[in-house]
């Protein structure tokens, strides 16, 4: 499906969507109360079909105060892709689930939390995947600072 036809079918789906430009897929941003609804409207239109989801990370943007989150889907029966992203504040990243729509979403949202403690509505298991059950602090986020860090070379 061309990009155009796409972006359409997902504006009528929910008007509030953005198209975002500069990006090397269809893509989109929608405000995270309305990302759950929406996302199970992309996995259950037939037009539309976006059965995978192929990954979901996150961006620090320290200097706005927030974390981009952002799912990559696609469809294997149209052979489409789509990059659907939202923002939460960094003092309160909280974002439903959408391991009720793809259950890899629960290794996802766990490999999310554990980086940069971002919490999900909903998970059925959310705890640390990589780090220790103790560990203070969530690595991935710009501020983030611990004993064990290597300081920065002079001439870097």
């Amino acid at each position: 499906m061309e990009t155009q036809t796409l972006l359409e079918k997902l504006t009528a789906l929910e008007p509030t969507v953005m198209p975002r430009e500069k990006s090397d897929c269809p893509a989109i941003t929608i405000s995270p109360e309305l990302l759950l609804g929406f996302m199970k409207k992309l996995k259950a239109e037939p037009s539309l079909a976006f059965n995978i989801l192929c990954t979901h990370t996150a961006i620090d943007w320290i200097a706005e105060n927030r974390f981009e989150l952002i799912y990559q889907l696609y469809s294997l029966e149209h052979a489409h892709s789509l990059r659907v992203s939202t923002s939460v504040p960094r003092d309160n990243p909280l974002l439903s689930s959408m391991s009720s729509i793809w259950r890899i979403a629960q290794w996802q949202e766990r490999e999310v939390y554990d980086l940069f403690g971002v919490l999900y509505h909903g998970h059925p298991d959310l705890r640390r995947l990589f780090l220790e059950d103790d560990w203070k602090g969530f690595p991935l986020r710009k501020d983030y600072q611990d004993d064990f860090m290597l300081e920065k070379p002079e001439w870097a």
